[in-house]
């Protein structure tokens, strides 16, 4: 160990290596709840691709696994560490390189803060699309990483719809450089889509190429007010139907509200079962008015239009409160299921069920236009039996998804907390192929050791 410490001093600088055990105890996982966390060995933060790939083939040659980290706010345990690793920040690597406004591009480092990226582009009429709820907290390198969705992905879509190359250091040092620049292309394998969700798993990310779109209209927004929660999903389902494309659909149930007017209050109905959220920036006035009835007739009793944008953005800005203002109320494990959108209602009905079953509160909030459920089950961490339950509702909740012809997760990944079950979703011929690719590329099993496949 003294030897490898050695090393990465030289390489790196002794700013950049450390070795405190409150540092590295304070570094050791990331915001999932109730995941298992090693005793890390040593903190590197490199500065630029040549570290990165110094790092690694250190790592290498004294057979010491490596745990990639961001801003460590994943939600599966994927940035946790293991026993003996370097925890590998990316905190140094955050430089925007290059903007193209032309061919609507830029190129950024692993550790750039997926909203700067929109800040820094806003002069030329562009945006990075993406926005997971801790878009002003996570990094674009973690973003990738896990494939993150968000509130925009009922139009706008996930991560891997906007990563068009990628600059991947492969376990034996070797730098990858995958993806094009074009337009259009589709020659050889589609090895950006391959390390895009794969957690780190693969190789270490450290340049991204990501797509950029126009600035959109500001969107309208309305807020629709539910006797029950399966209503709010049968209007999701109505809203589907009808073919209409909001830029935002989603569902706040009333635990959630409860909690964010007390953690900011801000004049939510807390009597409310359920509150749908949706906005529209298609520049269509009636979009929003047929959004709203079609809420009104699956049993909304009061329907809100947003009057201006700051009203708007109030509404959005209560909807990424909802995690940290649950969050106050205990340990949460975060639940991350998707369903086709046609089963939203049922899903939401079968969540309550496994609640009242399990005896548990399941807190729900979705990104619902497209299916993606967080269903946070509030347990105390001092209580085995609490504990007990809620790992039970956890597994009821995953084989609900399973039935209704869903998966384990939308947007957060698989990390430690969802091994199993992505070995259930994918069966033994998925998973040969995944182990196949996995020592194909990483034959000593260093990266990120024990995260999504055992």
């Amino acid at each position: 160990m003294r030897h490898m410490l050695q090393e990465l001093r030289t390489a790196l600088g002794d700013a950049a290596v450390i070795t405190d055990p409150d540092i590295l105890a304070g570094h050791a996982r990331d915001e999932a709840a109730l995941c298992e966390a090693g005793t890390p060995a040593v903190l590197v933060r490199p500065g630029d691709t040549a570290q990165v790939q110094a790092v690694v083939r250190i790592a290498a040659a004294h057979r010491t696994p490596i745990v990639v980290q961001g801003a460590r706010t994943g939600l599966a345990g994927a940035a946790n560490a293991v026993d003996g690793c370097i925890l590998l920040s990316t905190q140094r690597l955050d430089r925007i390189l290059s903007i193209d406004p032309v061919n609507r591009s830029a190129v950024v480092q692993p550790g750039v803060v997926n909203a700067d990226i929109s800040k820094a582009t806003a002069e030329h009429g562009l945006r990075y699309a993406p926005d997971p709820g801790s878009w002003e907290s996570s990094t674009i390198g973690g973003n990738v990483a896990t494939n993150a969705g968000g509130m925009c992905c009922v139009k706008y879509g996930v991560t891997s719809e906007y990563v068009l190359e990628l600059e991947v250091v492969l376990a034996d040092g070797e730098i990858l450089r995958c993806g094009r620049k074009t337009v259009k292309g589709v020659a050889g394998y589609d090895l950006v889509r391959l390390f895009t969700g794969s957690e780190g798993t693969l190789g270490i990310i450290t340049e991204i190429t990501v797509r950029l779109q126009p600035i959109p209209r500001q969107a309208l927004s309305l807020a629709a007010v539910f006797p029950s929660v399966s209503a709010a999903g049968a209007a999701v389902t109505a809203i589907t139907a009808a073919g209409l494309v909001p830029s935002l659909l989603e569902l706040i149930d009333q635990v959630h509200l409860r909690a964010i007017e007390e953690y900011r209050p801000q004049g939510l109905d807390t009597d409310a079962a359920a509150l749908l959220l949706a906005a529209s920036d298609s520049g269509v006035d009636s979009d929003l008015d047929e959004i709203a009835r079609l809420c009104t007739e699956s049993g909304a009793t009061e329907v809100h239009q947003a009057t201006d944008a700051m009203e708007a953005d109030m509404l959005l800005a209560a909807r990424r409160m909802a995690l940290p203002a649950v969050e106050r109320l205990g340990a949460v494990i975060v639940d991350d299921m998707s369903v086709p959108r046609s089963r939203l209602a049922e899903a939401l009905d079968g969540i309550a069920e496994v609640a009242k079953r399990r005896e548990v509160t399941v807190a729900v909030i979705a990104h619902a236009g497209d299916g993606n459920l967080h269903p946070n089950i509030l347990v105390n961490r001092e209580d085995p039996d609490s504990v007990a339950a809620g790992q039970a509702a956890f597994d009821d909740i995953m084989r609900l998804a399973a039935d209704l012809g869903g998966t384990c997760t939308g947007e957060h990944g698989v990390g430690l907390l969802k091994r199993d079950w992505l070995a259930a979703e994918i069966g033994e011929t998925g998973l040969r192929v995944q182990r196949a690719i996995k020592d194909a590329l990483d034959p000593t099993g260093l990266l990120n050791p024990g995260k999504v496949l055992r």
